[in-house]
């Protein structure tokens, strides 16, 4: 399989929540060295956060896919109280 880069970062972590994919990105050489982004589509790369420090980055991957995991989950349960209930049925005596 063929490495994924974008602006010269080499893609090696990803995290699939929902419809958008968070991504993990090293590059080799210059700073910031690390990087973070949403993607959509598997090339569409937005909302990048960057760092110098590997551990701070694998942590924001982990942040930001635990936050949409959530809005994802939150948004499913509104949905579910919105849809109507099943009418109660009577016991037969």
């Amino acid at each position: 399989m063929d490495a994924r880069i974008n602006e010269g970062y080499v893609i090696t972590d990803s995290i699939q929540v929902g419809e958008t994919e968070f991504v993990f990105g090293k590059l080799d050489g210059k700073m910031p060295m690390y990087v973070t982004w949403a993607c959509k589509g598997g090339d569409y790369y937005y909302w990048g956060h960057y760092f110098s420090d590997p551990l701070a980055a694998k942590k924001d991957l982990l942040g930001r896919a635990s936050e949409e995991l959530e809005y994802q989950m939150e948004r499913r349960a509104r949905a579910s109280e919105r849809q109507p209930k099943e009418p109660d049925k009577e016991c037969e005596r």
